[in-house]
């Protein structure tokens, strides 16, 4: 009989010390004993600590003024010790050191560095339409002869790419040499003008003076290398003045439009860099810059478009490929930064977990700025050399809630005791 009572008085205490929390423990256990029972605001003890009120682990809004049993559950009253709250006023949730360490808390130092941000968009590769060059005829005629025969043919700077017969053309020429036979220098320059006015490449007007005959064809040369994007003429065909016979796209530089989401689009700065990576050239990264920010929004994505410009001289970037963009939205220097993991966030505020000395853990509020990859920044809250907790602090955060932690870091008190160890609170009356 006396073994049996043994058991049922230790199995008691062991339910005690669950409903009353065996993880976290209280500033009076860490001293080493149990402080006697005393009533809410009353006198303890000398070197005990004063308890402020009683509550239930499992309603810890309600208060009692005494101890005893709780109305709610089959169990003891939890006390409140005053000192359990932290320097501030926040709350502070004690763990055995043995304990956070076999639950694997971990913390991490709070850093002072430079912060780059940085974000990422999916854009498609653009012909650069500062690079795009219209070769048109200046005088009516009939193309004889063409020497590009197809989209996307490479051109060089200067290579005739068709050859003219325009009858005002050949008589400028023959007035040309007339005018060289005449030794009239004022002459010969205005020939030599109307036939540049005309379209006629310098080199081809010096053949001319050269030969002294007039050339039947006039070569239409190419402004700028690149390929071809348009062919509007075939051999036989009859030009007008300023109809564009071809168009030539120079692909040394391209576009690479992408859509950026607009609560991201703060960060999209004219002249900004920015890296490309795409999947048809696997381990390459082409580095390029913010070229312009379009001054509209689309109300259909709520997107903000972006132009970036990359040099592209081995013609690798393609018009039309698909390329993942990581745009540097900016440089923080001097900037507080966590691990990401570090931060709790319950929809109406953002809080860390702060570790202090022996074991005390406190909820701290703080303002969050831009976040990259596995880093975030601290704007206000927290300060250098602390250390926020980064795996477990969910657990701690759970019992601080239950101590009331939100309560305080939102400025509120706690309501005053008010009823007694077995006098549960009253029901509110219900309307008819």
């Amino acid at each position: 009989m006396r073994t049996r009572n043994m058991i049922l008085i230790v199995v008691g205490v062991a339910a005690s010390v669950a409903a009353g929390g065996w993880l976290f423990r209280a500033p009076a256990e860490h001293a080493g004993h149990e402080p006697a029972a005393t009533a809410a605001g009353e006198a303890a003890p000398t070197g005990e600590p004063r308890v402020l009120y009683y509550y239930d682990p499992m309603r810890p809004d309600v208060q009692f003024d005494a101890p005893g049993k709780s109305p709610f559950m089959d169990m003891d009253l939890v006390p409140k010790y005053a000192g359990e709250g932290g320097a501030d006023g926040g709350v502070v949730v004690e763990i055995d050191p043995r304990m956070a360490q076999n639950l694997g808390i971990r913390t991490a130092p709070v850093t002072l560095g430079t912060f780059s941000h940085s974000f990422g968009a999916v854009g498609a590769v653009e012909v650069d339409e500062r690079l795009i060059y219209a070769v048109e005829s200046r005088a009516e005629g009939w193309v004889e002869r063409l020497n590009v025969r197809a989209v996307g043919d490479p051109v060089r700077r200067g290579q005739a790419v068709a050859g003219v017969y325009s009858p005002d053309l050949y008589s400028a020429q023959q007035e040309l040499t007339l005018a060289a036979k005449s030794g009239d220098p004022d002459l010969l320059d205005a020939t030599r003008q109307r036939l540049t006015l005309l379209g006629m490449p310098e080199s081809q007007i010096r053949e001319v003076l050269a030969s002294g005959r007039a050339q039947r064809q006039t070569q239409i040369a190419a402004p700028n290398s690149g390929v071809v994007t348009e062919l509007n003429v075939r051999e036989g065909q009859k030009v007008m003045p300023g109809m564009p016979i071809i168009r030539i796209a120079d692909l040394s530089r391209v576009w690479i439009t992408v859509e950026v989401p607009e609560s991201l689009s703060s960060g999209l700065r004219q002249g900004g860099k920015a890296e490309a990576r795409l999947a048809a050239l696997p381990g390459r990264t082409f580095e390029g810059r913010v070229d312009y920010v379009y001054p509209d929004l689309d109300t259909a994505t709520r997107t903000v478009r972006a132009r970036l410009v990359f040099q592209n001289r081995d013609a690798a970037l393609k018009p039309g490929m698909y390329a993942n963009v990581a745009v540097l939205a900016g440089t923080r220097q001097n900037a507080l930064q966590v691990p990401t993991e570090a931060v709790i966030r319950t929809g109406k505020r953002t809080v860390v977990i702060v570790a202090e000395a022996e074991g005390r853990f406190r909820p701290v509020e703080v303002t969050l700025g831009p976040e990259h990859e596995s880093a975030i920044v601290i704007l206000d809250g927290l300060e250098e050399g602390q250390n926020v907790v980064t795996s477990g602090q969910f657990l701690i955060d759970s019992e601080a809630s239950l101590r009331g932690a939100y309560q305080r870091l939102e400025g509120g008190e706690a309501p005053a005791p008010s009823h007694g160890a077995h006098e549960a609170p009253k029901a509110p009356e219900q309307q008819p």
